[in-house]
């Protein structure tokens, strides 16, 4: 099996992050529980949506949404291009060791959610 070196990780990052820029609007994240059984939260990515460094994409953070759409236990995030294409499929969420960090997983309806870190590590 291939690898690629911290350069093509960088690469593939890069081109990851013109998707999600490429629309003539804004990428968004959206929180969902289980499988995306509910969708708690949208909420919009900066343009440039992030850096990338040493084969890891970071989010401009902090980004939020002022309202949640349903209340839930976050679970799992995806984040797509302003078209509504999905360009990262599933992300993890918690309050720590996840991709994406929240200040709580418990949303309540129509409270706001916080994303304090959101990461993609190329593999």
């Amino acid at each position: 099996m291939a690898t690629l070196g911290t350069n093509g990780k960088n690469a593939s990052l890069t081109g990851i992050v013109g998707a999600i820029d490429g629309g003539s609007g804004n990428g968004y994240m959206e929180i969902g529980t289980t499988s995306f059984a509910s969708i708690l939260g949208t909420l919009p990515l900066s343009k440039p949506c992030g850096t990338v460094s040493g084969g890891v994409l970071t989010l401009a953070t902090p980004f939020s949404d002022s309202a949640a759409d349903a209340a839930g236990t976050a679970a799992v995030a995806r984040v797509k291009d302003s078209a509504g294409n999905i360009i990262i499929a599933s992300m993890t969420v918690g309050t720590s060791g996840t991709e994406v960090i929240l200040s709580s997983t418990t949303i309540a309806l129509a409270q706001p959610m916080n994303i304090t870190a959101a990461t993609l590590t190329y593999a």
